[in-house]
């Protein structure tokens, strides 16, 4: 989560940008009833005009000042819907006074002011959820490439890149064959489209079958513009000969990659499942599986690492998971919240959508 004091503010707003689900519930969990929200959004208006019925009127994009009246999980640990009062706008068009809804997702620019100044546990809870700079994943081959960024436990894929290569060894004419150097330049373009503002320190993580991969390490080399060549970490990987989106999604699986995001979120929470797995299947109680079990650990003070998706709100509200979170937090465990981008968060919804490595065991 990007975090920024608005100027002149004293303190009371801050203006945040969440990364990955696990920001939302950082922001939702600090969300009060009569805070109040600028957000960019849009809205419905409707052209009434003299002795005519008014039409069915035009969505428009807007910013709204928004007093807080209700905040909740639009069916997913990856959109907050905020609800409330607008109290002021970008246009004329909308009246003050009216009920909106605005939906804020990975990516989203929000400000947040709370008409006084924020807490220290407020702060320590929206940044402590920081991540890294993002990692940056590249799967490819002769035939495809894909580039996709690890931001936390969240995972975003771009849309494959072909080259269009005939595959044959032999030259073909140009126009039916493009150069592989075209492929590498349009696959280049979108990782800079990717890159973060800050990219002192970030990982580019290439990997696929063949020599491919090592090519195209070459070609960013010889390149890309020396500021981004000289401040971006280029690795090239062994052991994952899939490349493309599948490539993308088994290199999330594979000891190869495991080994690079050892100490990212991504890779702790799956080191801790993994343990998870290895508990169960040794019959070790020192792991807790559903909403009742993870329940009775917390009183216990038992939970070392809490793991949740958005199946988790099928068997339990919103404000009991946030309770919980509370809870479980306050004595120093560490939580994480996931989604269906990975195949972790697919696991974690398969064991109802939360899961806990305990320090003891507890039956």
């Amino acid at each position: 989560m990007i975090v920024n004091e608005v100027k002149g503010s004293s303190g009371k707003a801050q203006m945040i940008v969440p990364e990955e689900p696990d920001d939302l519930f950082a922001l939702r969990r600090i969300l009060e009833i009569g805070d109040k929200l600028i957000a960019d959004t849009t809205r419905v208006v409707k052209q009434i005009k003299e002795y005519a019925r008014p039409d069915r009127g035009e969505r428009i994009k807007v910013r709204i000042l928004l007093e807080v009246q209700s905040v909740n999980f639009d069916g997913a640990v990856g959109r907050l819907r905020i609800g409330g009062l607008i109290l002021k706008t970008d246009t004329e068009l909308i009246s003050k006074g009216q009920h909106h809804n605005v939906t804020v997702t990975v990516g989203d620019t929000i400000t947040l002011d709370k008409s006084r100044r924020w807490t220290g546990s407020e702060l320590e809870i929206v940044k402590g959820s920081s991540s890294n700079s993002p990692l940056i994943l590249v799967a490819i081959d002769t035939q495809e490439a894909a580039v996709a960024t690890v931001t936390g436990t969240h995972v975003r894929i771009l849309p494959n890149i072909y080259s269009g290569q005939s595959g044959k060894r032999y030259n073909t004419a140009k126009k039916n064959n493009p150069t592989i150097e075209s492929f590498f330049e349009e696959t280049s373009m979108g990782i800079k489209t990717i890159l973060s503002s800050n990219i002192m320190g970030q990982v580019l993580v290439i990997f696929g079958p063949g020599e491919t991969k090592k090519r195209f390490h070459n070609f960013l080399s010889s390149h890309i513009e020396n500021l981004i060549k000289n401040e971006i970490n280029i690795r090239v990987i062994d052991g994952i000969d899939v490349a493309g989106e599948d490539g993308i999604h088994i290199s999330l699986r594979s000891d190869a990659l495991r080994e690079v995001i050892k100490d990212t979120k991504l890779g702790i929470v799956s080191v801790v499942l993994d343990k998870v797995f290895y508990l169960v299947s040794k019959n070790i109680p020192k792991f807790a599986i559903g909403m009742n079990e993870v329940n009775e650990a917390a009183k216990l003070k038992a939970i070392e690492y809490l793991l949740y998706s958005d199946t988790v709100f099928q068997t339990t509200t919103e404000e009991e998971t946030v309770r919980l979170l509370n809870i479980t937090e306050s004595f120093g465990a560490k939580t994480y919240a996931l989604d269906s981008s990975t195949d972790i968060g697919l696991r974690v919804s398969s064991l109802g959508g939360i899961v806990a490595l305990l320090r003891f065991a507890i039956r």
